[in-house]
């Protein structure tokens, strides 16, 4: 039990207890609904976030928050209480396209709203954390029991699809935040999720001699030069091992690409690209020797490179970043997770599930570049991220705000 706030008399003029947190948000399921289906329907790649953007602006405004801010890359930044501890709750408004429309049962961005589940495209990953953590700021400055010590963050964070954790590294180095604390709002089937694996983007090149492609003799065709390297990368896959708590680290060949004058020409150039996932202990320095150091690559003289990311985003501000995604993981009696488990039994009275992604967020940089301790909880389910018929439950939303206020109300105490 928590002692009573002023302003409480809005909802019940009782004592708080944490469990009213879930009445409070089902209070406002209407609400979080309509604005659920208006911003699913915003098409919101990324690069062009600026329309969602502007309407969760909006919203935060007409649901009464202190201020809002879009800082010059385009990230939506609204701000309740002026407290010293600082805790941010973020979620990324832009998604993936959709792909195959013939695999949509309904229109990806006209929500349909079917036994308690509603349909379209970033409904789990993620325009419904997002929604559900502005209405849990909403919540707790309506109700009176934002804590005075506390100042709240809700971040609405732009093109993490391509480039995740971007938007944060500018939040930290340039917009000067650098909260105590921040909760990523990615889908994690409403448990409490401490790390994942990191990840990188390395492309391996070789070159060749081009020559006419009815006599090959006379040239050095750098797709054959790239052959056994394709063989060797495939077998470093199956040599990676596992390792607690984050499972293996993989590497897969994504994209293979030639060059040559034309289709009657030996290839001089060969070019393919490797998502490599990083577990416990693997850095860059790590993954790129290990590509560096196979007698194929060697042989090959082939060039191996970490990409970089220089995409202007919907500000048209460039802000350029290496696609080293660090590995990050807090420890399981860190007092960050304990005051999630503690939440999550205090606001719905029951265990709280405790795991880790197996995909990458934004927490490769407040956590893995930057030293924040950072968790996940968020509404909807992995894998349906990035898949036809998306959606996310109703409840899902309902529960989230709930667990996002409760937080809040428990990091204060």
């Amino acid at each position: 039990m928590i002692g009573k706030r002023p302003g409480i008399s809005a909802y019940d003029n009782k004592e708080t207890n944490m469990s009213t947190y879930l009445e409070l948000a089902r209070k406002h399921e209407p609400q979080l609904v309509r604005f659920m289906r208006d911003i699913i329907a915003i098409k919101s790649l990324s690069s062009q976030e600026g329309q969602v953007i502007k309407r969760i602006q909006a919203e935060m405004k007409k649901l009464g928050y202190d201020k809002t801010w879009i800082d010059p890359m385009g990230n939506l930044i609204g701000q309740i209480g002026k407290g010293k501890r600082v805790i941010a709750i973020d979620g990324h408004v832009d998604t993936v396209d959709v792909g195959d429309l013939k695999q949509w049962k309904t229109d990806p961005f006209d929500p349909v709203l079917k036994n308690g589940i509603l349909y379209g495209r970033g409904c789990s990953d993620m325009k419904g954390g997002v929604a559900a953590a502005v209405y849990a700021g909403a919540m707790l400055k309506k109700s009176g029991r934002m804590p005075k010590n506390v100042t709240l963050l809700v971040t609405a964070t732009v093109q993490e699809e391509d480039c995740d954790g971007q938007c944060w590294d500018f939040i930290v180095k340039k917009d000067k935040i650098r909260p105590d604390l921040v909760i990523i709002t990615e889908p994690t089937s409403l448990r409490v999720y401490r790390g994942h694996r990191g990840r990188m983007e390395i492309e391996v090149e070789t070159t060749g001699v081009s020559c006419h492609g009815s006599a090959p003799e006379r040239g050095v065709n750098a797709v054959y030069k790239m052959a056994p390297i394709i063989a060797d990368i495939e077998k470093l896959n199956e040599r990676l091992k596992p390792r607690k708590p984050l499972g293996k680290g993989t590497v897969t060949i994504s994209h293979i690409r030639s060059r040559s004058p034309s289709l009657c020409a030996v290839a001089d150039g060969c070019t393919i690209h490797l998502d490599r996932r990083l577990t416990v202990g693997e850095t860059e320095t790590i993954a790129v020797n290990q590509i560096r150091n196979l007698p194929s690559v060697k042989k090959a003289k082939a060039k191996v490179t970490v990409l970089n990311y220089d995409v202007p985003s919907w500000t048209g501000l460039v802000f350029p970043f290496k696609k080293y995604f660090p590995t990050w993981e807090m420890p399981g009696s860190r007092p960050e997770v304990k005051l999630a488990e503690q939440a999550h039994q205090e606001v719905f009275g029951e265990k709280a599930v405790v795991g880790h992604w197996t995909f990458s967020t934004n927490g490769i940089a407040t956590a893995g570049l930057h030293g924040i301790p950072t968790i996940g909880y968020g509404p909807g389910h992995e894998h349906f991220a990035h898949a036809p018929n998306e959606c996310v439950e109703i409840e899902h939303l309902v529960r989230a705000a709930a667990f996002y206020a409760g937080y809040v109300d428990a990091f204060g105490r």
